[in-house]
């Protein structure tokens, strides 16, 4: 289960709208099939390892990081059931991780496979599997993605000198994470300020990785980004949704259609910023899963005091701005500690000269 679990995570940032999933077959304790889902979110995982184990499969046992699905799948022509197929290639066992809460299997595909006289085994690792695709799972159950909040800012938790100048905070093995962060999400968001401060381009920069870069997305209510900006100049090799709100300009939406982005209308928050909540929503109608938040404060803010933020990942340099510096958020208004939002420290690591800390939400 843990290779299977491996393999699983291969698909994360690549699979949306499906969950990442991976598959071992084991016979006579030797691996004869090993599959994960594939760029897109199909072949699945069952799938792409029953065509590696052939006529092996036959009272194998097949370790699966989430329930097969039940359901036919929209490929031309259309594929049996994850579930189906393994019981016609006579599997004799089948150990999962997790159930699938997807209506269209959940509890079905065990069914399925114990009608066929698989044996199933249930909840092994399922702690982990579901880690994995906890932004499936949120997507599923509550109609939002799994967020995670990027900060890289010194040790006084500023983002950049008075000035605004911000590169570079932190060190190339920092940077580096981040873009392998990025390889592992199906989105980015930023806030418009940071397109007009720094006019990221929102890539996945590292060797052998560039056809990892995930979604561009801008919350822009006012529709303020500069056309020129180039994460709009590139939005037709590398897809760019803005987050605008349902009575954006006309002229400037007509202007970021033209030039190959996608819009996004929601409702309006605080402020007269687009609703977080509404926005991840939208995001989540679309078949996002999992959401790299990159800033700026404001937007920062913003989540802090309106959520959701599921998971944070802080890059600290060893170096201090003071308090000229802008702060990682703005003020969002708390008074109160018992009102902060709190997050449990999952682990530490090092960068180069930089520490990195991974958070999870209370």
């Amino acid at each position: 289960m843990r290779a299977a679990l491996r393999l699983a995570r291969r698909g994360l940032g690549r699979v949306w709208p499906n969950p990442a999933v991976g598959c071992i077959l084991v016979k006579d304790g030797l691996v004869v099939g090993r599959g994960w889902t594939q760029p897109g979110g199909r072949p699945h995982a069952e799938t792409e390892a029953l065509k590696r184990a052939g006529a092996a499969a036959r009272g194998a046992t097949a370790y699966v990081s989430l329930e097969p699905c039940a359901h036919r799948n929209q490929a031309t022509p259309p594929q049996p059931a994850c579930a189906e197929a393994l019981a016609k290639a006579g599997v004799k066992r089948a150990v999962i991780a997790c159930r699938d809460p997807d209506p269209r299997t959940n509890g079905r595909g065990i069914n399925m496979l114990q009608k066929a006289g698989v044996e199933v085994i249930e909840g092994l690792s399922e702690s982990e599997a579901r880690s994995i695709n906890a932004g499936f799972l949120l997507r599923v159950t509550s109609g939002r993605p799994l967020v995670t909040l990027k900060v890289a800012s010194s040790l006084d938790g500023r983002i950049a000198t008075g000035s605004g100048e911000s590169k570079w905070i932190t060190g190339e093995p920092a940077r580096a994470q981040a873009h392998a962060l990025r390889a592992r999400h199906d989105a980015v968001v930023v806030g418009s300020g940071t397109v007009l401060a720094d006019d990221p381009e929102l890539t996945c920069r590292l060797p052998g990785l560039g056809d990892r870069s995930p979604v561009r997305v801008i919350f822009d209510g006012r529709l303020r980004a500069p056309l020129t900006a180039k994460v709009v100049a590139s939005a037709r090799t590398t897809p760019t949704w803005i987050v605008t709100l349902l009575h954006a300009d006309p002229a400037r939406q007509k202007a970021f259609t033209a030039a190959g982005v996608t819009l996004i209308q929601v409702a309006g928050g605080r402020e007269g910023h687009p609703d977080p909540k509404a926005a991840f929503a939208a995001l989540a109608g679309k078949g996002i899963t999992r959401v790299l938040v990159e800033g700026g404060r404001h937007l920062t803010a913003a989540l802090l005091r309106d959520g959701p933020i599921d998971r944070m990942v802080w890059f600290r340099a060893p170096m201090l701005l003071g308090g000229d510096g802008m702060p990682a958020a703005e003020s969002f208004g708390l008074t109160k500690l018992d009102e902060a939002p709190r997050f449990r420290r999952e682990g530490t690591a090092t960068a180069g000269e930089d520490l990195v800390e991974m958070y999870k939400s209370q």
